[in-house]
């Protein structure tokens, strides 16, 4: 080989050297992505089969790195998934262990997904509120304990926090509530107590609130009505007390309202009858006194269950005069007098009626 061919091919090796050095990820990274798979136990898929070799964004399972700086930027684990991996196996995922705190050294994170694998337990690790570009935590499906990390507010540009169907217990930090750019929030099915933060409302941009089956108490505050983009609020199955704030029925874009199984007592606001909301649900609380006689044209009710009150008094008439309801539930209260003719009353069935203290006509017997 000449000195020229030598030099050429000195420097050539040199450049792939670098270039395969620089496409590679930190090796920090990949260290601390070894050391989250070493606290799981995936016994039966082997989705950790791939993690091999040093270059962590290459062809490593549920890992993608940004494509400028090589840095790990997602982390998404699913155990159940239509990935040909489990349609193999023909089964979905199951996975024990703990996420590790290694994951906080994974400085530009933005993505982490470990959701439904069911048996993964302990904490969400405090040290996550220091990963500046996280967007999203989705743990769903899990045994996750602990308390949601107090100064969780700090994650600025969070729009998904979904941590549903897990042990987690605690109150909801006040510093949530900092979270201007959440947009989905899921806390459903864990053991969250006490009261919701009275500035809730400060959550501006939150489209889906889904907080059901936990233990909150107290009231419904005011200020939720101050967020603009909220399309769903579903805080059924927990201990709420206290009134609902009629502001409530004046929000432009709520459509899905789901306040079921709570202490909540009573009237219902007449603004509720003519809003936004298409499916409401107040069954199982303590509300009491006559149904509002405000529907109308406005009233357009794919579910209206009102059962499992206090109710008293006559079927307000001016339910005929709304645009649409499809399922309605008025049981299991202490209504009386005649059940109102023509639609809606004509399509549903006895058990919409049962259980009142003196209703009749059609679809129960004939009034005396």
């Amino acid at each position: 080989m000449t000195t020229f061919s030598y030099i050429t091919f000195l420097a050539t090796l040199t450049i792939f050297i670098s270039t395969s050095t620089v496409r590679s990820c930190p090796a920090s990274d990949r260290a601390a992505l070894l050391a989250f798979k070493a606290a799981l136990h995936e016994p039966y898929l082997g989705i950790f089969n791939s993690w091999t070799g040093t270059d962590c964004c290459h062809n490593w399972y549920g890992v993608m790195c940004d494509m400028e700086t090589r840095r790990v930027a997602d982390i998404n684990l699913r155990g159940e998934s239509e990935d040909p991996i489990f349609q193999k196996a023909g089964r979905s995922g199951y996975m024990t262990g703990s996420i590790s705190p290694s994951i906080c050294k994974l400085e530009r994170l933005s993505s982490l997904t470990i959701s439904d694998w069911k048996g993964i337990s302990g904490p969400i690790p405090a040290c996550i509120t220091s990963l500046p570009f996280l967007r999203i935590i989705d743990l769903i499906g899990n045994r996750i304990s602990g308390e949601i990390p107090a100064d969780i507010g700090r994650l600025e540009r969070m729009t998904v926090l979904n941590i549903a169907d897990n042990l987690v217990t605690g109150r909801i930090p006040r510093s949530l509530t900092n979270l201007s750019s959440l947009m989905h929030l899921d806390l459903r099915n864990n053991r969250i107590w006490g009261p919701l933060p009275l500035d809730f409302g400060r959550l501006r941009m939150l489209s889906r609130a889904l907080l059901s089956r936990n233990y909150i108490s107290g009231t419904i505050p005011d200020s939720i009505s101050k967020i603009y983009r909220l399309a769903d609020l579903d805080l059924s199955l927990n201990k709420l007390s206290g009134e609902i704030p009629a502001s409530l029925g004046k929000m432009a874009v709520l459509a899905t309202l789901n306040l079921d199984s709570n202490k909540l007592s009573g009237k219902i606001p007449d603004s509720l009858f003519n809003s936004a909301i298409g499916n409401l649900n107040l069954s199982k609380n303590s509300f009491q006194g006559y149904l509002p006689d405000v529907f109308g044209p406005r009233s357009y009710f794919t579910v209206l269950d009102l059962s499992y009150n206090n109710f008293w008094g006559p079927i307000p008439k001016s339910l005929s005069q709304a645009s649409f309801i499809g399922h309605m539930d008025l049981s299991h209260n202490r209504l009386c007098g005649r059940i109102p003719a023509g639609p809606p009353f004509d399509h549903l069935e006895a058990s919409s009626f049962a259980y009142n203290a003196c209703l009749c006509g059609k679809p129960l017997g004939a009034c005396q």
